[in-house]
């Protein structure tokens, strides 16, 4: 059974740094798409980072040159490193998986398999 568990998420000041994990289980995830969402209290889930089986790599303008995403493809592991962090992404974020070779996936739809969530709080 895949497995995806999130953690990393905590309570920083704007400005501060944090490094969220996904650590998936289950089966090899080298040949996978995987990507990063958050929520907001009383918003939609919306997409922060996807990076490919090949490590293509792809931003909405809200996170891009504070976020990156990475992959240990060895662990199993896909990173979400946050830098200059603002109150505005404080959301609850989650990992996403999908066994794919297609380009860079962008859409919920296109995920199969999610993590729980971590919190991360920004404080202004």
């Amino acid at each position: 059974q895949v497995r995806l568990v999130e953690s990393g998420g905590g309570l920083v000041q704007a400005g501060g740094s944090l490094r969220l994990s996904c650590a998936a289980s289950g089966r090899t995830f080298s040949d996978s798409a995987m990507g990063w969402f958050r929520q907001a209290p009383g918003k939609e889930r919306e997409f922060v980072a996807t990076i490919t089986w090949s490590t293509s790599t792809y931003y909405p303008d809200s996170v891009k040159g504070r976020f990156t995403i990475s992959r240990d493809n060895a662990k199993n592991t896909v990173y979400l490193q946050m830098n200059s962090l603002k109150p505005e992404d404080t959301a609850v974020y989650y990992c996403a998986a999908t066994f794919s070779r297609r380009g860079l996936l962008l859409d919920i739809s296109d995920y199969i398999y999610w993590g729980q969530g971590t919190q991360v709080t920004v404080s202004s």
